[in-house]
Parts: C-alpha cells; structure tokens; sequence
C-alpha cells in the first residue's frame, strides 16, 4: 500500500522546497496540487479536457474534480511515499480526500506535516522572493487568511487521527529537511 504524506504550512513556510529535496533525496514522488492539474490537462484525458476548459475560463476546478485528480496520481505515482505539498486548503477538501481515501485500499494517509512559521517570518521570506506582481503585503495578507481561516478545523481533524506532526519551520533548510525526513521514515 502506498503512503501519502501531506505538508502544508504558511505561504512562505518553505513546505514545497522541503517536500521537493526530500523526495529527490529518498526517491519518493512529490506533487503539489497545482502540478496535479496541469500535468492532468497536458495528458489530454477526458478529465483534463474538463479542467482545461474551467482554468481557461478564469473558474475555479471543481473539488470533486481536484480530489478524483489527487487520487488518479497517488494511484499512478512511480513511488511507495508520495509527499503533497499545499493539501489540503479547506474543511471540504480534507473532507473529501478523506472519504475517497477511507474508500481506497492502494493509499494510506500517513502523516500530515505541518512546517509552522510565524506570520513576520512568513512575511519576510514572501516578500522577500518578491518574484511576481503576486507577491506583496496585500496578497500575502490575503493569501495568509486563506491559510490561516479552516487551519484550526484541519488540525483538530488530524490530530484526532494522530496523524499531525508539526516541524519548526524557522530553522535552516537543513534541520528542517532532516526532521521532515526522519518523522517520515518513522511512519513508512
């Protein structure tokens, strides 16, 4: 059975660049949900056509569509331990991954590994990228209250579940990577 590990933190946590050199170093799949999509719509499946033609409409995909999405991948990924960064981002996506999971006997929720910021460091290292017109005190405001609105309902969920594990991500890469790392491992 496979094992899926969810990372989510704050915009600026660093949970796609950690998931990113973990899965590279331990050869595991890593896919953020973002990634998911395009790669869905580049196979050009009955289930990208769809995707497509919502995303280039400016709408939103569906979340059963997301979630059928994650699924198919998890299913289809090279590697025992998948890392999704980034999932889940609302109550109804948790919601709905857990049910299709719960359904599934070739996946298996392992850990949800929260890297935790403060919103001044996530601040600094978001603004202080500043790769795009995306990335500016008002966006990252925003993008923080996304973040930060359903975080309580996810975490009581998981922790009810033992499955939540939070990482110190106010660290070097490094000792993040390895915790990270290690806290997997000990769930495989």
């Amino acid at each position: 059975m496979k094992k899926l590990f969810l990372i989510i933190g704050a915009p600026g946590s660093g949970k796609t660049t950690d998931a990113s050199i973990i899965a590279k170093n331990e050869n595991y799949t890593h896919y953020s949900t973002g990634d998911l999509l395009r790669a869905e719509v580049a196979s050009g499946s009955e289930l990208g056509k769809q995707i497509n033609e919502l995303i280039s409409k400016g709408n939103l995909v569906p979340l059963k569509i997301v979630v059928n999405t994650i699924m198919s991948a998890l299913k289809k990924a090279p590697s025992d331990v998948i890392l999704i960064d980034g999932y889940p981002r609302s109550v109804e996506q948790m919601y709905a991954l857990d049910e299709q999971l719960a359904s599934s006997n070739e996946v298996n929720l392992s850990a949800v590994i929260e890297v935790y910021v403060s919103e001044q460091v996530a601040k600094d290292r978001v603004l202080g990228r500043a790769r795009g017109a995306d990335d500016n005190e008002e966006v990252f405001y925003n993008r923080m209250k996304v973040y930060t609105e359903p975080l309580a309902d996810i975490l009581d969920f998981y922790k009810a579940k033992n499955l939540h594990i939070q990482i110190n991500g106010e660290r070097t890469i490094e000792e993040i990577v390895a915790d990270m790392s290690k806290e997997i491992k000990n769930r495989i």
